[in-house]
C-alpha cells in the first residue's frame, strides 16, 4: 500500500516527472494521489501521472511509452504528467534500452496497464452508482452512464478504484479507435532540454559530493605497474589517489561487464578541473599484460572470452583479415549446390568490403554518481542496462540485491555504449573506498580510448549469373576483429537456389561491443553495395532486381529459416521507388538505393547527391519504413532522420586505428564526425500504414543508408567504394 492506493506489480512489461505543458497550467496539482497500478497514479482532480519505465537515450520512449498507457486509460494527453520510473524489478520487467525493443517488448504490457486501470475506474463507478460496469463508458478522463445520466471525472473515482481488485483480463481498444497512438506529441522533456535544466547524469549533484576520474593504460595489452603520485597529491583540492580493481578475478561477469582495463588509477578531488590537472601530474609506469581468459554469463549461457597478449596494430589486423577472408571458413548455412553453380556460371562478380573500429562518442561521456555506505549503495546516472548492472554492483560490493538502488537520468546519447556499465561498478568501488558520495566522470579522451568499440569487419562476396543474367549462386564469407557480422538467414538467403554463408573471427584484446544496429551497421552496406554491382552486371534496374528476388522468396522460398518477411521487405522497396520517383530523369543528380531488414523492421532508402568542385553534396534521402504501428509520428520521423545522418557520417569519415595497441584518435580533432552543413538538405520519411504491432526503429534506419550512399557515389564518380570510411580525414561533403 502506498499513497492511499495499491501499487500492483503487473509484471506486464517494463516501463514510468517531467512536466507536460498544459497539464500543470490547466490544473493545480492534486491534494492527494491514488496509486492505481505500478504504471500510473490519479490525482483527486483528475491529473494522471504515468511512469515511463525504460531508460531514455534520446529515442523518446519517455513520451511514447506513456502515450500507450494513456491511450488505453482513455485520458486527455493534456492532463498527463510523465515521470521517469526508478529501477524496480518487482513492478517492471525489461527496464533496458537496447536492440530497439522498448516499444516492441512493452506494447502489450503498457496497453494492459492503461486498460486495466480504466476497468478498475469503471468498476468503482459501477459500485458507486449501483449500475452494471459494462454500461459505463469513458472519454477523455470522464466516466459516463448514459441511462442514468451520471458522470464523474477519474479523480472522483480514483480513491475507490485503488481498492478494486486487479482484473485478470481486460479488453484492449481496436486500432481504429486510437486517439493518442498515431498522433504526434512533443517530447515531454523538451522544455527542460532547451532551457538547460538539469536532466543528465553530468548535471546530477549532491551536497558533499566529490569528483573522481580514472587513468587507464595508454594501450590495449598493457596494465598498471607502479606510480609516483607525490606531485599530484600536493595539488589543490585533491583528496586521494589510489588504484582499484573493478572486476576481481573471482567475480561473476555478465555480458555487460565488458571492460578492457580493470586495474585503474583513481584521482579524487573537490572539482573536475582540479582532478583533471592532477591527472596530468601523475607519473605512471605500465607493463605488458598477459593473455586473459574469463567466463561471462551471456543471458544464461556461459561463454569463455579470450584476450590475447600483445600490442595490436591496424595494419596487422588488415593483413590478418584479408588472409582469413580468402580461405574456407566455418559454414553457417548452405542451400543447394553453390560450388556447382559457380563452376557453371556464365559470369561471376566478386568483391571485398571492409570497415574500421568505431567509437560511440556519445555527446555526454560516461559518468555515474555513487554513495556507498555499510548499509546501502545509492547510484544515479545514465545507463542503458540498470537492471543488469544492479546485480553487477551487488556482486562487486558483496551486497544483497535489495541494498543496491539505481536511479536513471536522461542520457546524452547511448548507441550501445551505455549497455556496458563498468563505470557504475567503478563509481561504487571508489565511493566505498572514500566513504563519501562520489561522481565518476570520464573525459572525452578517457571515453574514446577506453574501448568497447564497434568491431572491425571484412566481407567477401561472390555472385554467379547464368547466361540469361539470372542470379543462380550467392556466397558470402565474412568475419572481423573480434566477431563476425554475418546474418546467414537474412536476404538474399531464401531467394537464391544455391547459397553459401561462412564466417570467421580473430581474437583481440581490444574490447568491442554493441554499436547502433550491431553487425548490421556494416553488413547491410556491404551487401547492398554488392547487390547493386550484381544488378549492374546483370543489366537490371537495382530496385527491380531486388524485387524479383523477393518475389521468389515470397512464392517459393529456399530453406525454412529465413528471418525476414519478403512481402514487407518488398513493400518498403516499392514505397521508396514510388515516393522518390525512381526512374525519372534528374539531370546531374546521382541516385543510390538500399534496403535492409533488422531489429524486426524494414527500411529502404534512396539517396540523391550532386557533385560540386569534385566533392559530393547530399540533396535528399527518401526513406520508406515498415515498423508496424507508429506510436508518435514526429518522434519516429526524428529517429529515422537521426539514424540516416548518423549512418552517412560514419560511412564517410569515422574510424579508430591502432599502433602498438594505442588508439590513434582520442578527441574530435582526429576523429571525424559529420558536420551540420554536410547533412542531407532534406530527408523525406514515409511509413507503411498497417496494424502490425510496433517493431524496432532506433536502429533500422542506420545500416542501409551506407549502401545507398556508396551506390550514389559510384553513379557520381564512376568509382566503387569498398572500404569505409569512404572519404579521408580532411575531405568534406559540400554544405
Amino acid at each position: 500500500m502506498a499513497g492511499g492506493g495499491l501499487i500492483i506489480g503487473f509484471n506486464w512489461l517494463a516501463s514510468c516527472k517531467s512536466d507536460h505543458g498544459k497539464a500543470t497550467a490547466a490544473m493545480e496539482m492534486p491534494e492527494e494521489w491514488f496509486d492505481i497500478n505500478g504504471f500510473l497514479k490519479i490525482g483527486d482532480n483528475g491529473l494522471v501521472t504515468i511512469m515511463s519505465p525504460n531508460p531514455e537515450i534520446g529515442q523518446n520512449v519517455k513520451t511514447s511509452m506513456p502515450m500507450i498507457v494513456a491511450e488505453e486509460l482513455d485520458i486527455d494527453w493534456e492532463d498527463v504528467i510523465v515521470e521517469q520510473a526508478p529501477l524496480n524489478t518487482a513492478i517492471f520487467t525489461r527496464q533496458l534500452a537496447g536492440g530497439s525493443q522498448s516499444i516492441r517488448q512493452g506494447w502489450q504490457g503498457l496497453r494492459m496497464a492503461g486498460a486495466g486501470a480504466r476497468q478498475m475506474l469503471k468498476q468503482a463507478a459501477a459500485q458507486a452508482w449501483d449500475v452494471p460496469a459494462e454500461e459505463i463508458t469513458t472519454e477523455a478522463g470522464v466516466l459516463h452512464h448514459t441511462k442514468s445520466g451520471k458522470s464523474a471525472g477519474y479523480g472522483e473515482m480514483a480513491s475507490a478504484a485503488a481498492q478494486v481488485p486487479v482484473p485478470e483480463e481486460v479488453a484492449l481498444k481496436e486500432v481504429k479507435d486510437f486517439k493518442i497512438i498515431g498522433t504526434s506529441r512533443k517530447n515531454v522533456d523538451g522544455p527542460k532540454i532547451v532551457t538547460g535544466q538539469p536532466l543528465y547524469g553530468l548535471d546530477y549533484h549532491r551536497d558533499g559530493m566529490l569528483i573522481a576520474m580514472i587513468v587507464h593504460p595508454p594501450a590495449f595489452g598493457m596494465q598498471f605497474k607502479s606510480m609516483d603520485d607525490s606531485a599530484a597529491r600536493a595539488m589543490p583540492g585533491i583528496r586521494d589517489i589510489f588504484t582499484i580493481e573493478s572486476y576481481p578475478e573471482d567475480q561473476n561477469l555478465s555480458a555487460f561487464d565488458t571492460s578492457a582495463f580493470t586495474n585503474l588509477v583513481v584521482v579524487v578531488g573537490e572539482t573536475t578541473w582540479e582532478v583533471m590537472n592532477a591527472k596530468k601530474a601523475l607519473k605512471v609506469e605500465w607493463e605488458l599484460s598477459p593473455e586473459i581468459t574469463r567466463e561471462m554469463n551471456i543471458f544464461g549461457r556461459t561463454m569463455t572470452v579470450h584476450h590475447p597478449a600483445g600490442l595490436e596494430d591496424t595494419s596487422v589486423h588488415k593483413a590478418e583479415m584479408a588472409e582469413m577472408g580468402s580461405r574456407r571458413s566455418t559454414i553457417v548455412r548452405k542451400d543447394g549446390n553453390p560450388e556447382n553453380a559457380f563452376k557453371n556460371a556464365a559470369k561471376i562478380v566478386e568483391r571485398t568490403y571492409s570497415c574500421p573500429f568505431l567509437a560511440h562518442n556519445t555527446m555526454e561521456p560516461m559518468n555515474f554518481f555513487a554513495h556507498v555506505t555499510e548499509d546501502k549503495a545509492d547510484l544515479v546516472g545514465p545507463v542503458q542496462t540498470p537492471e543488469i548492472m544492479e546485480q553487477s554492483v551487488a556482486d562487486r560490493l558483496g551486497f544483497p540485491l535489495e541494498k543496491v538502488d539505481i536511479m536513471m537520468t536522461r542520457m546524452g546519447g547511448g548507441f550501445g555504449r551505455r549497455l556496458y556499465g563498468h563505470f557504475l561498478v567503478e563509481a561504487a568501488v571508489i565511493s566505498k573506498k572514500m566513504n563519501a558520495p562520489v561522481k565518476l566522470v570520464y573525459s572525452r579522451e578517457d571515453d574514446m580510448t577506453d574501448g568497447t568499440y564497434r568491431p572491425s569487419y571484412l566481407a567477401h562476396y561472390r555472385a554467379a549469373l547464368d547466361k540469361d543474367n539470372n542470379l543462380v549462386g550467392f556466397h558470402v564469407r565474412t568475419g572481423g576483429v573480434p566477431e563476425s557480422p554475418l546474418f546467414a538467414n537474412r536476404f538474399p538467403a531464401g531467394a537464391v537456389d544455391n547459397y553459401l554463408a561462412e564466417d570467421w573471427t580473430i581474437d583481440s584484446n581490444i574490447t568491442t561491443g554493441a554499436f547502433r544496429a550491431p553487425r548490421s551497421n556494416f553488413i547491410a552496406g556491404a551487401e547492398q553495395s554488392f547487390l547493386d554491382e550484381v544488378a549492374e552486371a546483370a543489366g537490371k534496374d537495382p530496385i527491380e532486381f531486388r524485387l524479383a528476388l523477393l518475389e521468389r522468396a515470397m512464392k517459393d522460398p529456399v530453406g525454412e529459416n529465413n528471418d525476414y518477411e519478403a512481402d514487407r521487405y518488398a513493400g518498403v522497396l516499392k514505397l521508396v521507388r514510388d515516393k522518390s520517383k525512381w526512374g525519372e530523369d534528374q539531370p546531374d543528380v546521382h541516385r543510390g538505393v538500399s534496403a535492409y531488414f533488422c531489429h524486426n523492421s524494414y527500411v529502404a532508402q534512396v539517396l540523391d547527391l550532386v557533385m560540386e568542385q569534385g566533392s559530393p553534396r547530399i540533396e535528399n534521402v527518401c526513406c520508406a519504413v515498415d515498423c508496424g504501428i507508429v506510436v508518435n509520428p514526429d518522434a519516429a520521423t526524428n529517429l529515422v532522420e537521426g539514424g540516416t545522418i548518423d549512418g552517412i557520417g560514419h560511412a564517410m569519415f569515422s574510424e579508430i586505428t591502432f599502433k602498438d595497441g594505442a588508439p590513434q584518435q582520442d578527441n574530435f580533432d582526429r576523429y571525424r564526425l559529420i558536420r551540420h552543413k554536410e547533412a542531407p538538405k532534406a530527408i523525406d520519411v514515409h511509413f507503411v500504414q498497417n496494424e502490425i504491432d510496433p517493431t524496432g526503429l532506433g536502429e533500422p534506419p542506420f545500416p542501409p543508408v551506407m549502401g545507398a550512399l556508396a551506390n550514389a557515389l559510384y553513379k557520381a564518380t564512376g568509382t566503387r567504394y569498398y572500404n569505409q570510411p569512404f572519404m579521408g580525414q580532411n575531405q568534406r561533403v559540400i554544405g
